[in-house]
């Protein structure tokens, strides 16, 4: 067990805000054209598309929704071509950030992030000179009221990696290849699932120990997160729950 991370507590219900605007809907239906491109319409022999159709329908997404999207993404109806790029870079207090972007326009979408960066206090890097400090997990969140011991059992008998104590709710890690199979241990366990993704999770964290500096990494990621063609955001600071506190007051 791990101790709780309060920067996942903002993302989950940053991600319930987004699905309460009605925001993710774009963004899910783009990540399923791509997966569907890339490795096939079949979600029995594509990973990556049997999570992100998973996911457009734990967001409601009405089925032949998701479907069409699929299609686009195999070249049965016409479609736009998306790049995946992913910007590496700096925020206040350096807290490393990783965005990963899917986009039509990558010379307009790539000065969007550096201004977004820019604006907000925060710096564009090289390509790698981020990343190697996080690593690609599959991530199940968790009611809180779910039984502990029962939910250890299940995930980890299923190939889970670790089940973190989020505060408000857990999380349960896995690796990527593995994220479908724990997530159906846990359904058929009758474990509820609020959300179910592929994540990165930092091999570390940088403690934001001031309301000041927590209130200027948010207020990066928060920009970040509004750009049309981010489709994710990840970074390692973490806040403590008095700070936190003190920021949602303010």
């Amino acid at each position: 067990m791990s101790g709780h991370s309060k920067w996942a507590t903002i993302k989950h219900k940053k991600a319930a805000n987004d699905k309460a605007r009605g925001k993710l809907f774009a963004k899910v239906l783009r990540q399923v054209e791509v997966a569907a491109r890339e490795g096939g319409g079949d979600p029995e022999t594509n990973p990556t598309l049997r999570t992100m159709f998973q996911k457009a329908r734990d967001n409601s997404i009405p089925l032949d929704t998701i479907e069409r999207a699929v299609k686009r993404g195999t070249g049965e109806l016409d479609g736009v071509t998306y790049s995946q790029i992913t910007y590496e870079g700096y925020a206040p207090a350096s807290v490393a950030v990783m965005v990963e972007v899917l986009t039509d326009n990558r010379n307009r979408t790539g000065a969007e992030i550096r201004n977004i960066f820019t604006k907000n206090g925060g710096s564009t890097s090289e390509p790698g000179a981020v990343a190697w400090q996080f690593d690609r997990k599959g991530q199940i969140i968790v009611p809180r009221a779910t039984d502990e011991e029962e939910l250890m059992l299940t995930a980890l008998d299923a190939g889970a990696e670790d089940i973190v104590d989020d505060g408000d709710s857990w999380r349960v890690v896995t690796p990527p290849s593995d994220l479908h199979a724990v997530r159906t241990a846990l359904e058929e366990a009758g474990i509820a699932i609020d959300s179910a993704d592929l994540t990165m999770v930092p091999q570390s964290t940088v403690a934001l120990d001031t309301a000041e500096s927590a209130k200027k990494v948010l207020r990066l990621i928060d920009a970040l997160d509004d750009q049309d063609d981010v489709q994710a955001v990840h970074a390692n600071f973490d806040i403590p729950d008095a700070i936190l506190e003190t920021v949602e007051a303010g």
